[in-house]
């Protein structure tokens, strides 16, 4: 896996067409800021999500203006360290869209069967939530034992999370049901111990996984893989972002790999959409083309 720093391609950034508002500059020289000084680049994301974020962090920091959160970060890594938290959003849920895991039961498992082992990369995982879902799904398909999983993001605090894989206790009636329509086959409960308010999953089903940190805007491809599950990640990205991430997974891809994607997600008008056939277009499953 490269390092953040010097390894690919930076962003490059063509004069704005119509004159930014202020907030826009603001924004734009806070996110050249943060890639100078810390080398995470969220320049490539779309600027409403970065809106949206970056005001409701000065909201909950205390802070006047985007200008003076820009000061801070610069002199305070600590704080730059609270906003990597509101800038990468980490919120998801275990069987997060069944119908996709369930698609991926019926028309993916079956093809991963007739290699002799199997690696996958979750890419942006979050928390870790759906890292043991498809962690469960491959063991009740008899897939785990010869699986490699790769769980990556850019936020380490989220990393750790899914490390741990403790998840509040109030959620879990929400992925039982989201388990059950993937076509569980066995009790949720049997895969995890519940404990004062949180529910700790059994340990084993990630013990094989590795967790890394990895940034779609910056990193370059470090495995070959089955299976790349990149789920509502894309959306927070521009066209630029998104075909260099697309890039990514289809670099990534073995002959005829699959990529899955979120629910409002396409490769559709990508660069990247002659070069995959799609395998299951409502649940957002693609398929690699051959060569």
């Amino acid at each position: 896996m490269t390092t953040r720093h010097g390894t690919s391609k930076t962003a490059t950034h063509t004069p704005p067409l119509h004159p930014l508002s202020d907030t826009e500059i603001e924004l734009r020289l806070l996110m050249e800021a943060i890639y100078l000084k810390y080398s995470y680049d969220f320049r490539n994301y779309t600027v409403a999500s970065q809106k949206r974020r970056v005001l409701h962090a000065l909201d909950q920091l205390g802070l006047p203006s985007i200008s003076a959160l820009q000061e801070r970060v610069l002199r305070d890594p600590s704080l730059f360290g609270r906003l990597l938290q509101f800038l990468t959003i980490p919120v998801s849920e275990m069987f997060r869209d069944p119908a996709y895991f369930l698609a991926l039961r019926q028309h993916v498992v079956p093809i991963l069967h007739t290699y002799p082992s199997v690696k996958v990369w979750v890419a942006g995982c979050s928390t870790g939530e759906e890292v043991f879902s498809l962690a469960i799904l491959l063991r009740e398909e008899g897939l785990l034992a010869r699986t490699q999983i790769y769980a990556t993001d850019i936020n380490p605090a989220s990393l750790e999370k899914a490390r741990q894989g403790i998840f509040p206790l109030e959620a879990i009636r929400g992925y039982t049901t989201n388990y059950q329509r993937a076509g569980g086959r066995g009790e949720f409960s049997d895969y995890y111990t519940a404990a004062y308010d949180a529910a700790r999953f059994d340990p084993s089903l990630c013990a094989g996984v590795i967790f890394a940190d990895h940034s779609l805007a910056t990193d370059s491809v470090f495995a070959e893989t089955q299976l790349v599950s990149c789920r509502n990640v894309l959306i927070y990205f521009n066209r630029e972002l998104q075909d260099r991430a697309l890039g990514l997974f289809h670099e990534s891809l073995s002959h005829r790999g699959f990529l899955g994607l979120g629910s409002k997600e396409s490769i559709d008008f990508s660069g990247y959409s002659d070069r995959f056939d799609t395998h299951a277009r409502v649940e957002r499953i693609y398929r690699k083309k051959a060569a």
